[in-house]
């Protein structure tokens, strides 16, 4: 359930709250914040915010304080942000007792926005939208693999030899989503009690895998739901005994996407994309931003794809995108057009479990709206298999992905410098770390018969 400022308060007073969780998303699209007493909440923060050390937005998933962010260093001292909170977001958590939850904003102690803030960059290019007369909706379609082992469990044998919920493939299996009903049912009724409007839950191809999908909405809206089922279903999991990993890339089976559709309508609620007056049905706008989209595509895939791990999935017939193409209906393309009508729009399939919602929509936005801008002309879809096609590929590594946005001239006029070169350090933080890590791989093949 959402709630409004008055209801919270009114819930505070008679002791059916007694917890306020004010949090952020951070570089990894994790929940970072505070819990807080609800009367404390009531007297010192509902009307001013609180703060939170700025390290939080320039560390690795291991929280390492790290060298080359601009916005925090020993250098300058590490020190404060203020939460400031989004009273339209508050919802309960109905799955921690007496909880309730509020959306902040990242800025900094004079008020001024923190540019770097995933959440700021979204509401960026969400307000680009506006100005062309626009609302962005977007949903997200997140899989997940669950497995019959705690996290403490899972931690202690190394994430190694854990066992999977289920045992074989149970794509759209209804005895397999059986299997593991009192959990899925918990995390649906969960979300749908939190105040998110939830379709349903099926299984998916690698053993164990599902997936939970809820409605379309807003864009902000959408990147913070997704956020908060993301942690909640974590927690879940950990309550009934179980784990889940949203990882790109579990073992050599189907990873773990994310499917991100996409849409504009006009802020009266008109249709901008579709327009019945064609052959295609596309309107000229549409047609300009799915061509601003895959003009970008390479360039902003580390935006699609943050981490060492995100690029095992680009594997050819494995339902991930390993080329920059468009088709309709065509689920071997990167961009996938689907819907007609009121209906009509883009399923980006390049993103992965792992991937911070508020990044990759935003850049999804960028890249269209450069897109409608310069009236790039869309090349004509893919019919068949993309995978045998001689369209680019997606960038194979980290590495590559790296560079094409350190360089890249639309990243930096869509997001500035700052944001560019604060995500480009980041990617810099995650290779030089794996590249300083000895696999398994390298210890079975090299230990002894090296």
């Amino acid at each position: 359930m959402t709630l409004t400022r008055e209801d919270l308060t009114g819930r505070i007073r008679t002791g059916a709250i007694d917890t306020v969780l004010t949090v952020f998303t951070d570089m990894q699209g994790r929940l970072q914040g505070k819990r807080l007493h609800g009367q404390y909440f009531l007297d010192h923060v509902l009307d001013h915010g609180t703060e939170g050390c700025n390290y939080l937005l320039a560390v690795d998933v291991e929280m390492n304080t790290l060298d080359g962010y601009q916005i925090s260093s020993w250098e300058t001292g590490y020190g404060d942000m203020r939460f400031s909170l989004d009273l339209d977001s508050i919802r309960l958590v109905p799955w921690l007792p007496a909880t309730a939850l509020v959306m902040c904003d990242l800025t900094w102690m004079d008020g001024t926005p923190v540019a770097q803030s995933p959440r700021q960059l979204l509401r960026g290019q969400a307000e680009r939208a506006a100005q062309l007369g626009c609302t962005a909706y977007a949903g997200t379609e997140l899989e997940y693999i669950v497995f019959d082992d705690s996290y403490e469990q899972a931690w202690d044998a190394g994430y190694r030899g854990l066992t999977p919920a289920n045992r074989y493939n149970v794509d759209y299996s209804i005895l397999g989503g059986t299997r593991v009903e009192p959990l899925l049912r918990d995390i649906r009724n969960k979300m749908f009690e939190a105040g998110m409007v939830v379709e349903g839950t099926k299984g998916e191809c690698n053993p164990g895998q599902h997936e939970t999908t809820f409605l379309f909405d807003e864009v902000v809206r959408t990147a913070d739901q997704h956020s908060v089922y993301k942690n909640g279903a974590k927690e879940i999991a950990a309550q009934h005994g179980k784990s889940i990993t949203f990882m790109a890339k579990y073992n050599e089976r189907e990873g773990n996407s994310c499917h991100i559709h996409l849409s504009l309508r006009g802020t009266d609620g008109a249709d901008v994309f579709a327009d019945s007056s064609t052959r295609t049905g596309h309107s000229a706008m549409f047609d300009h931003f799915i061509a601003g989209v895959l003009a970008t595509m390479r360039e902003f895939t580390v935006l699609y794809a943050p981490n060492i791990n995100s690029y095992k999935r680009f594997q050819p017939g494995s339902f991930a995108p390993t080329t920059v193409a468009w088709g309709r209906d065509n689920r071997t393309c990167a961009v996938r057009v689907v819907g007609e009508g009121s209906s009509l729009r883009m399923e980006n399939r390049l993103p992965g479990g792992d991937v911070n919602p508020y990044l990759a929509i935003a850049g999804m936005l960028a890249a269209g709206f450069y897109g409608i801008e310069t009236e790039l002309e869309l090349e004509p879809p893919i019919e068949g298999n993309a995978y045998a096609s001689r369209k680019p590929t997606v960038p194979t590594t980290l590495a590559e992905a790296r560079a094409l946005f350190a360089s890249s001239t639309i990243a930096r006029e869509a997001f500035g410098d700052d944001v560019v070169d604060h995500y480009v350090n980041a990617a810099d933080v995650e290779i030089a770390a794996y590249d300083s890590a000895v696999t398994d791989w390298e210890l079975k093949r090299g230990f002894e018969r090296l």
